[in-house]
């Protein structure tokens, strides 16, 4: 209330400068994402490797990430393979359909499920660069 007695509106942090609220997605708050798992499955990949491109700018200049659904041809043995690394031709090629479904985690989220992505491009960025996953992170996260 003001001077007067008359009430003043009193606008919520949520609001912008012109008086909007904040924007949602159209889906609205209360209803999931409206991106897909495969579109999910792309930007992770593109942020992850953007990321490690910045840690690791002269080794991973020129190199070429690609997404398939899964493996041309099945390798012998039991277990599928979640990546390809082509090391003369600076390639990497991440399945998506083995580590969206073959990912074993303990709790199915989209938390976990980014973080299997983001694991699986660590070891395969490592595998080309011949290093450990766990060496690529920023020195800030080594103890």
């Amino acid at each position: 209330m003001d001077s007067a007695g008359q009430s003043v509106p009193v606008r919520g942090l949520w609001r912008d400068r012109h008086g909007r609220g904040m924007r949602v997605a159209v889906t609205g708050p209360f209803l999931a994402d409206a991106r897909s798992r495969v579109e999910t499955f792309y930007v992770t990949v593109a942020h992850t490797a953007q990321y490690l491109r910045s840690l690791w700018p002269a080794e991973l200049e020129g190199v070429h990430f690609d997404v398939a659904n899964s493996p041309l041809k099945q390798v012998d043995g039991e277990v599928v393979p979640r990546w390809h690394v082509d090391s003369a031709r600076r390639r990497i090629v991440l399945y998506r359909l083995p580590i969206q479904r073959l990912s074993r985690l303990h709790k199915d989220d989209q938390l976990h499920r980014q973080m299997a992505i983001e694991g699986c491009v660590f070891s395969a960025v490592a595998e080309l660069i011949g290093k450990e996953p766990w060496e690529l992170g920023s020195q800030r996260f080594r103890h």
